[in-house]
């Protein structure tokens, strides 16, 4: 592989092409900065201005969410994976009916593997515009958004309405939905009985980890986060886990899996038979299976990543293991 054919494997922190109008509650006040970025696979989005980096996907999606403090993503649920780490800021993460059943703080470097089937969202609490990071389930990322009711209601007062084909329609641009396309349906009573309200203490402790824990646990060897017997018990369609300099032993290695590194700190260097790069915080790169490397930290200090690898695994719910 060339370094230019790599190069365009790489998507870089400084590169990446923000939308601001990728979901219903783009107008919507207290919601209306969000960023939305997709890196790999088409993710969720539901405009047609959605950038997306690589299109490519490897059983799962990497995104990422952009927000000013004080701005919030509204309350909305998945049918597969939907994992975060908080690359920069302070995050409050918040899910229920009505936002109300639980909460948890996040602070950089914490991952969160929300469980699928309950209404989750957050909010930048730090003092500076922040990042995290997503992982989403699936070759489709299961097929896109299931919003609360009262996000669509409150979406429709500030001109945007969401049709049954998952499309964004904005009559403060003379949009309507097109003859023949029904507005997205808006949950039942009876429906939204299936969604559950965890409390806070039913989620943390078996879906959040926090970084200190992974640097501990990541000294000699790469820190399994999310797998079947990982710090986070699961079976989401992938594997995630966390490395720091020093942890990989032999820093050359190959897999049969599709491979994405996500840098959190420090700057990294791969090297393969053809070329090298340097990955900085906030990159994302898609290694593809068979690809021998070399990845080591590139200079002194504190470096980390997490690294995700596909596997046979099907996307679908939280498995509770």
């Amino acid at each position: 592989m060339t370094p230019t054919e790599m190069e365009s494997r790489i998507v870089r922190y400084g590169d990446l092409r923000p939308c601001k109008t990728a979901f219903i509650d783009a107008h919507t006040p207290g919601s209306d900065q969000k960023e939305n970025f997709t890196i790999i696979g088409g993710g969720v989005s539901e405009s047609p201005d959605q950038h997306v980096h690589i299109r490519d996907t490897p059983g799962f999606n990497i995104g990422a969410a952009g927000q000013p403090p004080k701005c919030r993503n509204s309350l909305h649920s998945h049918r597969t994976a939907e994992v975060f780490f908080v690359l920069r800021g302070r995050w409050r993460f918040f899910w229920g009916r009505w936002g109300d059943a639980g909460e948890v703080v996040l602070e950089e470097g914490d991952i969160f593997n929300i469980p699928t089937g309950i209404f989750r969202g957050f909010e930048n609490i730090g003092t500076d515009y922040g990042m995290i990071m997503a992982i989403l389930g699936g070759d489709d990322a299961g097929g896109g958004v299931i919003w609360a009711p009262q996000v669509i209601e409150d979406a429709r007062a500030h001109g945007l309405m969401l049709g049954e084909n998952g499309r964004l329609y904005d009559s403060r641009k003379g949009e309507s939905l097109p003859a023949g396309v029904a507005p997205m349906p808006v949950l039942t009573d009876e429906e939204l009985k299936a969604f559950p309200e965890p409390t806070t203490l039913d989620v943390v402790p078996r879906y959040v980890a926090r970084y200190q824990d992974m640097i501990a646990l990541a000294y000699r060897s790469p820190a399994p986060v999310i797998g079947p017997d990982a710090m986070l018990r699961d079976r989401p369609g992938f594997d995630v886990d966390f490395i720091r300099n020093g942890s990989l032993g032999d820093p050359v290695y190959a897999t049969d899996t599709h491979e994405a590194l996500m840098v959190m700190r420090g700057h990294w260097r791969l090297s393969w038979d053809g070329g090298r790069a340097t990955l900085a915080p906030g990159d994302t790169c898609a290694v593809p299976p068979g690809l021998r490397r070399r990845l080591e930290p590139a200079m002194t200090g504190e470096a980390s990543m997490f690294r995700v690898r596909s596997n046979e695994d099907p996307a679908g719910l939280t498995q509770i293991l």
